[in-house]
This record gives C-alpha cells, structure tokens and sequence, in this order.
C-alpha cells in the first residue's frame, strides 16, 4: 500500500488510490463504460459515477458518445490522465525493483513464483518470460544482490 500512495505523491491532491485504479483500468481497456467499469472494479454504479466525475473535474478523464450505439456514453482517459497513470505506473515499478533487487537471488525467486502461482490462481495469464529473460515487474531471479547473505 505505501509504494502504491508513494507513486501517486505528485497527485495526491486530485486523486484517490480508488480513482487511479479505476484509471489504469480505462488505460488497459480503453474507453469503456459505466456499468463495465462499476463491474471490473467490484463497486455500485453510482460510486462509479461519482469516481468519473471526479476524474473529469480532475481533466483526467472524459465522456463520449459510443460509436456503436449513440445512447451509450463511453468513458475514457484524457491525454493528462494517461500521462498520469504511466508516471505513477513508472515511479511504482521503479520502487519496487528497488525493493526487490535488496533480497537474496533465492528470495527473488521465490517471490516470483509465489507471483505467478498468485496470478495463476486469480485467472491471470502467466507473468513470467523464462529464458532468463527479465520478469515482466522489470527483474530476473538473478540479478546481482546489494547484500547476499
């Protein structure tokens, strides 16, 4: 939770830990609507509204009408809200990588494979690229520990 208020700290002002995640999902997805994103983040249509608006108040967020059906409004990031989430996204890895290049090269290991079972089990796509390639967070297994104990 820290490392995730950390990489907000620049906009902490106009934006909520609930009202960024519901950016990166609108980042990933692309415009996106109402019920949709009430539904991928587990909350009440009207408490997504209230996010929305507040991200349109904040300039990080805007309505559109659908292409396919002209009744539906679609909600999507503005230019500023993804510059936003890609230097809060940025800064959160950078820390993390950091964190993650302090433990033992078997903790790493461990750490990615206790990931990778997670996201496993929630129905994710496999994160690791094997290979001794680096692991999508921005590490591999083996990377040169500040302190191997």
């Amino acid at each position: 939770m820290a490392v995730s208020a950390r990489s907000l700290a620049e906009v902490e002002d106009r934006v909520t830990l609930p009202q960024f995640r519901m950016m990166v999902v609108l980042a990933s997805r692309g415009a996106s609507k109402l019920v949709d994103l009430a539904e991928l983040l587990q909350v009440a249509p009207y408490t997504a509204m209230r996010m929305v608006d507040r991200l349109i108040a904040a300039g990080l967020a805007d309505r559109q009408q659908s292409p396919a059906n002209r009744r539906e409004t679609m909600l999507r990031l503005t230019e500023e809200g993804r510059r936003t989430v890609e230097t809060a996204t940025v800064r959160r890895r950078a820390e993390i990588a950091t964190i993650v290049q302090r433990l033992r090269p078997a903790q790493r290991l461990a750490l990615i494979e206790a990931l990778d079972a997670f996201n496993e089990a929630g129905g994710e796509p496999p994160a690791s690229t094997g290979g001794g390639n680096p692991h999508p967070l921005g590490w591999t297994p083996d990377l040169p520990a500040q302190r191997d104990a």
